[in-house]
């Protein structure tokens, strides 16, 4: 199939097209015009941009805390349709099936889980998997699990814990690797109920710190190519702006990336002692260019939090609306679901100034990322409504001007006269997340690239422009026309292959049997178990 994309303005900044041209695609991949100029099938996007399918690097859409929210808040999910009987997992109710259709419909083609427990890996990707459409990744957690920190208190070998990391990117299939307030998780067993960079871990004499160079030191050293998606300590405090600060600046010349910066920027200033401390952290992340960040996105109404950080939760479940949530004190990391809804009070005024400052005082687009922390700062359905804030200052004051007078006092954000272009969009969305991620074959429209590629018709409206694609196309395959559904069909598993150590699978094999009583091969599964990527059915549009 040669299908030509005729007349939209093409907005790639990998490859310097941004202007009006047609783009060619064969089967899968981009293609040069051919000679002739026949094409099978021409697609008009005159009075349309084209970019190529965007990425979310941080979302959590799939694993155990993703499905224990669901059955903890049933009541939120009514409204998602009846999926086609014939998917996988038809019966499960909720979310999976809806999350690959929400996503295509925007546009996005590539989304990464950034937080699945090794334990719960095959879990995760089973779940995964049954989301349409989309291609998926998952970053490993690693930080609070027993086999690490003892090697690191045994001063085990850079080349051990290299060994280690290798081992679990490779038996979980994940892209990369993150570390959620290292050290906490282990600690909150032992009492313990507030933990910051330099505390030290109770019964293995390591601090949070050590954890997290011992980590970024392995993940460089592998050559992986995402750098270390780091949680910081005392998410959501105020003060909580001076550990960010000290997490950048212990990232001495190494890659680092940090997550959710915008639940850090929280300063002590005005008489509630919470104030912004955006402009603060991205002066230092513009002077820090071995840093990357995603923002987290407050945006105001009802959502739920899911995290890996079980002493964050714990202590936030007191701030729980509607008045429920779950608690879990995992082996390696536990965690928490605390539904929570953003008003426009003071406190939800300044969570959601701080991230749009940081948006907008980050000048560098290739190193902020576009993301809420989905569903923490806001599920990833809000997302056309971000776009608009940042490309429109005037919708930034009109939202603003809803909010807590006292709280804009207390934030940059009515000075900054920034707004977003269309490339910075397509750089911070496309280009920028691909290369973070290592996927050379995505987030760019040149010759070889895969055909996933986003249309929108423009308008003024930007949140209903990026809200309903004209057209998607995921590895050549129209699957959207009109914001909606054309054509179900299974994406991939993105994930790294590191060849196991065989000293390191032995020990682990002992490990394993020592302290749980099972074999290794409980926590590892065959490709089969994951691998689903042939096209399922042509469908009607729906409604």
């Amino acid at each position: 199939m040669l299908t030509k994309i005729a007349g939209g303005e093409i907005i790639d900044p990998v490859n310097g097209r941004l202007g009006k041209g047609d783009l060619w695609i064969r089967d899968e991949q981009i293609v040069e015009p051919p000679a002739g100029g026949d094409a099978d099938r021409t697609i008009d996007a005159s009075g349309c941009i084209v970019m190529a399918g965007a990425i979310d690097i941080h979302s959590h859409i799939g694993g155990g805390n993703v499905n224990t929210a669901r059955l903890l808040l049933p009541e939120q999910h009514a409204a998602h349709m009846a999926r086609p009987a014939a998917t996988p997992l038809s019966n499960a109710g909720w979310s999976t099936f809806e999350t690959g259709c929400l996503y295509a419909k925007m546009g996005f083609t590539t989304v990464v889980e950034p937080a699945m427990s090794p334990g719960a890996a095959l879990h995760t990707h089973l779940e995964l998997a049954d989301i349409p459409i989309i291609d998926k990744a998952t970053l490993a957690i690693l930080g609070n699990d027993d086999f690490l920190l003892s090697m690191i208190r045994d001063d085990s070998s850079q080349q051990t814990i290299e060994d280690y990391v290798a081992w679990t990117v490779g038996s979980t299939r994940a892209l990369g690797v993150k570390v959620i307030n290292a050290g906490a998780a282990a600690a909150f067993k032992e009492n313990v109920r507030t933990f910051a960079l330099d505390d030290v871990v109770p019964s293995y004499g390591v601090s949070s710190r050590k954890i997290v160079k011992t980590l970024q030191a392995a993940v460089d050293r592998l050559g992986i190519p995402h750098p270390l998606h780091v949680h910081c300590n005392n998410l959501g405090a105020p003060g909580a702006a001076d550990t960010a600060a000290a997490t950048i600046a212990a990232s001495e010349g190494v890659p680092l990336h940090l997550a959710h910066l915008q639940f850090y920027g929280y300063g002590t200033e005005g008489k509630r002692k919470f104030s912004s401390a955006a402009a603060r952290l991205a002066e230092l992340v513009n002077s820090t260019p071995q840093v990357t960040i995603d923002i987290g996105q407050v945006m105001f109404g009802q959502t739920v939090t899911i995290s890996s950080d079980v002493m964050r939760q714990f202590s936030a479940r007191g701030s729980a609306s509607p008045k429920k949530t779950v608690i879990h004190d995992g082996d390696g990391n536990g965690g928490g679901i605390v539904p929570y809804r953003y008003r426009q009070d003071f406190y939800g005024t300044m969570q959601w100034a701080i991230g749009l400052e940081l948006f907008l005082l980050i000048d560098d687009p290739w190193r902020v990322f576009f993301t809420t922390d989905h569903p923490n700062g806001a599920p990833f359905t809000a997302y056309p409504v971000l776009f608009e804030l940042l490309m429109s200052r005037d919708a930034r004051n009109e939202m603003a001007s809803g909010g807590s007078n006292g709280a804009m006092a207390l934030s940059t954000l009515s000075s900054i006269a920034r707004e977003y272009t269309l490339e910075e969009i397509a750089i911070m969305t496309r280009a920028a997340p691909a290369k973070l991620l290592g996927l050379d074959d995505r987030g760019h429209m040149g010759s070889g690239a895969l055909a996933d590629i986003a249309i929108y018709r423009k308008s003024k409206d930007i949140a209903k422009m990026f809200g309903a694609a004209a057209f998607v196309f995921k590895n050549g395959d129209l699957v959207v026309k009109d914001g909606e559904i054309t054509r179900y069909r299974w994406g991939r598993a993105l994930r790294l292959n590191p060849q196991p150590d065989k000293a390191m699978v032995r020990r682990l094999r002992e490990y394993h049997e020592r302290r749980y009583g099972l074999s290794l091969d409980w926590f590892t599964f065959p490709d089969s178990a994951i691998a689903r990527e042939q096209p399922f059915g042509e469908v009607a549009c729906r409604s």
